[in-house]
């Protein structure tokens, strides 16, 4: 019944900027914390940033400075803003909820493909 829906992935120039979108349905958002990972070709999928359901964020070493997590809970969305991107940012990126409150659960969305090349 939960669905995570990425949308805003695609084709950049080193240096240039997206925005990723994830929205959720199927649940109530404000009780679940939010996450993108991603993967890269042959690699595993790795946590890029997370915000819990309080606002309070965590992101990777690689991206720190560069990428921005943050939820709107009137839209039950989350979003990734990514700037100065780099090629080793190419990858699909996931998004991902986690309930915080009550009984556990995990959930993926289905990714969306983001390219970074000249």
């Amino acid at each position: 019944q939960v669905q995570l829906v990425e949308s805003g992935g695609g084709v950049v120039q080193p240096g240039g900027s997206l925005r990723l979108s994830c929205a959720a349905s199927g649940m109530t958002f404000s009780n679940y914390a939010m996450g993108w990972y991603r993967q890269a070709p042959g690699k595993q999928r790795d946590l890029v940033a997370a915000i819990t359901s309080g606002g309070i964020t965590n992101y990777a070493d690689s991206v720190k400075g560069r990428f921005t997590i943050s939820r709107e809970n009137a839209k039950n969305t989350v979003y990734l803003h990514m700037n100065n991107l780099k090629p080793e940012d190419t990858a699909v990126y996931y998004c991902n909820a986690r309930r915080q409150v009550g009984w556990s659960g995990t959930y993926w969305g289905q990714g969306t493909q983001v390219t970074v090349s000249s």
